[in-house]
């Protein structure tokens, strides 16, 4: 098989069937850097043309109006891609591109992570580093189910790129009770983890929203638990698996009781707290995430930070 062939094959398993470059070079039996530089020669040679309905000038524009207008140290403005399904990928490159300049402009000692499609895009267009003396941490539980909600591979993900530390919190994102959770917490080791979690130089996570987009509603709630219980108490969407109503306030339900990540006051310790999502069913929850001042940077599409702007 030539070269222009494999470039087109892999580039229409890329972006019409939606497959990761991993699962790509499982099929055609080729590196996921080999597949990366396929992907990157169909863009320069004009194979694949993406198209973005934001032009950038304005993009810059609405990261200025998000930084003045919430107090946010900084924003990262991506095009809204014309395909949602792109979405992810989108911001994933935004935010890849943002940590690499961050990590070498501020050389942080550790790097706090959760979980989710954006996370997982983001590694995938990271630059390989050398940076042995940062740990990697992951900072809540998670689920085996899939691997964008799966803990480990995520942090070890962000490890391997940077050849870093990596250090996992080994447990699921929510206990059976209140009660279970507080036996957990209880044991010495769970209270190390716990106090390591938080104390890290950057986080970067990204949000939940309550539609069935999203995996922690489908996968993630814990046994009894139905989401249109969390939205008729005013959950817009989660952070660390603590649900949120429209300010940005921990409702009052007992899952957030339940929620093995740390407390909310604890993570607002991190100097450099990061969040990045978009998309339509994101934007309450991206709103009240801005409102609390619960992340220092956001990351997400030009149709998102326009939402925000102007439900504010």
């Amino acid at each position: 098989m030539g070269q222009q062939e494999l470039m087109i094959r892999a580039a229409w398993l890329y972006h019409v069937e939606g497959l990761t470059q991993a699962e790509i070079g499982e099929r055609m039996n080729l590196t996921r850097r080999r597949i990366n530089e396929l992907l990157a020669a169909a863009l320069e040679e004009g194979v694949v043309r993406i198209s973005f309905s934001s032009p950038l000038a304005e993009n810059v524009e609405l990261e200025s109006r998000l930084r003045n207008r919430f107090g946010l140290e900084d924003a990262v403005v991506v095009p809204t891609p014309v395909d949602p399904r792109q979405l992810h990928s989108v911001i994933g490159r935004g935010a890849a591109g943002y940590l690499d300049r961050l990590i070498q402009s501020r050389k942080p000692a550790s790097i706090g992570v959760g979980w989710g499609a954006t996370l997982r895009e983001t590694v995938l267009h990271m630059t390989p580093a050398s940076e042995p003396q940062i740990d990697v941490r992951s900072m809540m539980g998670g689920l085996t189910h899939g691997s964008q909600i799966n803990t480990f591979e995520i942090v070890r993900g962000f490890a391997q790129i940077l050849k870093a530390q990596c250090h996992y919190f080994v447990a699921p994102i929510y206990a059976e009770s209140p009660q279970s959770r507080d036996a957990i917490i209880a044991q010495s080791v769970f209270r190390k983890i716990f106090r390591q979690t938080c104390d890290v130089d950057v986080s970067y996570l990204s949000a939940g929203d309550m539609s069935q987009q999203s995996l922690q509603v489908r996968f993630g709630l814990p046994q009894g638990t139905n989401v249109t219980d969390l939205i008729a108490v005013g959950a817009v969407g989660d952070l660390l698996g603590c649900y949120l109503d429209a300010e940005g306030n921990p409702i009052d339900h007992p899952i957030n009781s339940q929620v093995l990540s740390p407390e909310l006051d604890e993570y607002r310790q991190i100097p450099c707290r990061i969040v990045a999502s978009g998309g339509l069913h994101k934007h309450a929850i991206l709103l009240a995430l801005a409102r609390a001042r619960l992340a220092t940077i956001i990351i997400t599409d030009a149709e998102s930070a326009k939402a925000m702007l102007q439900q504010a």
